[in-house]
């Protein structure tokens, strides 16, 4: 942090005031000026929650990805597919059992099984040639989309939340002062998505954890930088790739069932998270956690605030963001330079 202030004033100067500027905004009473200005604090505040909680979702599918595509440079095109089918697999365990929790590891295994017959079937045969893999993920995706249209329909799915995370919680949020009495009104929000944004951060606490701190990770890591020379000390570096590739797979399928808890679960949801886990996996840099974490923040509250405020340009945003991004630090923010 000091190096990069002292490498970049300015641009450590203007982050802190945006950075303090948009505290001030979520925090205090709004005055009438910036009231009539962008409209009530409420919908403001709701748009950054909804951003912050979308994050969340999009983290839990680019982290799987940018194991699969950033570590071991599998270009895996049917991640979104992955991501789709843990979705149907949850919300079929839930209404057929009545138990939301089981969803998590039945679709994390499921889709995590998939993810070994794709590792072991498709990508080990195609070792960097990176066109192949293009090519056939494509058409995985296809067939795999098919096959769940022709499984589950066209309908839009919801998976209902057990009854103790229904309904809205208070906050310690301010959206204004009654005029009557000049008490404070507080923002309430679904629990539901303050739960799933927290399991997400544990969740990537844990996968930082695990890469950076544990002898696994140590492996995985050497395994990426240098296959060759880590298989020569005796370690079963494909057993190791296919337990990553396996975990990257349940974690999509694991967000599969996170986004049909506080969305909805349809065909061409693959499409729009595909896309989603290669802007964030771009704008965050290639096999980082940490990147994938702020790519997905920065993505997430691009999508919504721009929804709510130009609603027309706002996903031309969040490309905007990836464009600026490649523009000025190509690897990605959070990347290791070439």
């Amino acid at each position: 942090m000091r190096s990069f202030i002292d490498r970049r004033p300015v641009w450590s100067l203007i982050i802190f005031c945006g950075v303090a500027f948009l505290l001030w905004m979520i925090f205090s009473v709004w005055p009438a000026w910036l009231i009539d200005l962008i409209g009530r604090k409420k919908v403001f505040l709701n748009a950054v929650f909804n951003g912050v909680t979308l994050g969340g979702l999009y983290f839990l599918v680019a982290s799987g990805f940018t194991l699969i595509f950033g570590l071991m440079r599998n270009v895996n095109l049917a991640h979104g597919s992955l991501y789709l089918l843990g979705g149907y697999v949850g919300y079929w365990v839930a209404s057929t059992t009545g138990f939301w929790l089981l969803a998590f590891p039945v679709a994390f295994i499921v889709v995590g099984a998939v993810g070994v017959f794709l590792q072991i079937f498709v990508f080990r045969r195609m070792e960097g040639d990176d066109l192949r893999q293009t090519l056939v993920t494509i058409g995985i995706s296809i067939i795999m989309a098919d096959l769940m249209l022709w499984a589950f329909g066209g309908d839009f799915y919801n998976i209902n939340p057990p009854s103790w995370l229904g309904g809205p919680v208070e906050t310690f949020f301010v959206t204004g002062v009654k005029r009557s009495s000049g008490d404070l009104i507080f923002m309430k929000y679904p629990i539901v998505r303050l739960v799933i944004f927290a399991a997400a951060v544990v969740i990537g606490v844990g996968m930082w954890l695990l890469l950076n701190r544990t002898q696994i990770g140590m492996l995985i890591r050497a395994g990426v930088d240098d296959r060759d020379m880590l298989a020569a000390t005796g370690a079963r570096i494909q057993l190791v790739f296919v337990g990553v590739f396996a975990f990257g797979a349940g974690l999509a399928g694991l967000a599969g069932v996170v986004g049909g808890t506080f969305q909805t679960i349809a065909p061409g949801e693959d499409i729009r998270f595909l896309l989603a886990s290669l802007v964030v996996v771009i704008v965050g840099g290639m096999g980082s956690i940490t990147g994938a974490a702020i790519g997905a923040l920065i993505i997430g509250l691009a999508e919504q605030i721009g929804s709510v405020y130009f609603p027309t340009y706002a996903v031309v945003l969040t490309f905007l963001i990836m464009v600026v991004v490649l523009a000025f630090r190509p690897q990605g923010l959070m990347g290791r330079g070439g």
